[in-house]
Formats: C-alpha cells, structure tokens, sequence
C-alpha cells in the first residue's frame, strides 16, 4: 500500500477519496443502527401494549406514547446522518414492519398485538409523527435545493 504522499493525496483534504470513503461508511453505519434502534424500539413498545393501571385493569397508553416520540427522533437522526436522502426512510420503515410483521403473525398462530384500538393507537402513534418529520424534512430539502439552483443560475 502506497503512503498518501506518494500518491500526491492528503487526506486531510475533505475532497480525498479516503476521507469520501470513510463519511459513506460512517453515515451507512449510523443509519443501519438507526434501523436497530428501530426495530428494538417497536417490539418494546409492542411489550407494554399490555401494561394495565388500577384494580380494573385499565390499559395504559404508554406504547403510543413512546412510539409518538421516538420515531420522529429515529427520522430526524437519520435525516441529520445522510441529509436529502432517503435515509430517513429507513428507521420509519422498519419500525412499520416490525410492528405489523410481528404483530400480526408469529410461528405460534396471531401475533403479539392485540385484536383491539391498542393496536390500532401504537400504528397510529409511530407512523404518522414519523411520517409527518419524514415529509417535512424532504420537502424542506426540496426547497432549499431549489433555492441554490435558483441562486446560482444552475439547473
């Protein structure tokens, strides 16, 4: 392997291939632990669907709760790691399967989501948040590279 000042590259230079090559593996590996995060998250959110309060037994929302507020965080992780791409995609998506995928078919017969508004309030309270950041962010995107271009003459 040759020295970088053989080869007339410096790697502290932020154009450099090394330095090109090692932010993509950064910010691959930042949003595929975004995306394990993702999947954590929904099956111990998935776990206190069951929590009850009180003598009656009443349910506690407090999946949808935490759904509600991490998922927009997972998207605007990722959007921070790899801006204007879909990375933010990832962490949504996987927590929507996950959530879907095991809540409703498991090896033993039904999943692990209950047949109720339980389930229903833990898709709702993940998905839309997320989804809500996730438009946002990409239209904000959208703007913004339209302003350069416009700016700039280019397009």
């Amino acid at each position: 392997m040759t020295a970088p000042e053989e080869t007339g590259e410096d790697e502290d230079d932020p154009g450099s291939p090394a330095r090109r090559t090692r932010r993509r593996v950064a910010v691959a590996l930042a949003v595929v632990v975004l995306g394990v995060d993702a999947v954590l998250l929904a099956w111990t959110e998935m776990a206190w669907l069951t929590l009850r309060v009180g003598d009656a037994g009443v349910p506690l929302p407090l999946a949808a709760l935490a759904a509600a507020l991490t998922t927009p965080v997972l998207v605007l992780a990722a959007d921070t790691a790899a801006p204007g791409s879909r990375a933010p995609l990832v962490p949504l998506a996987l927590w929507t399967l996950t959530v879907v995928g095991a809540g409703l078919w498991s090896p033993a017969g039904a999943g692990v989501l209950p047949p109720d508004w339980r389930a229903i309030l833990l898709l709702a309270a993940g998905v839309l948040p997320g989804g809500l950041v996730l438009s946002w962010r990409t239209t904000r995107h959208r703007v913004l590279t339209a302003r350069e271009t416009a700016r700039t003459g280019r397009g």
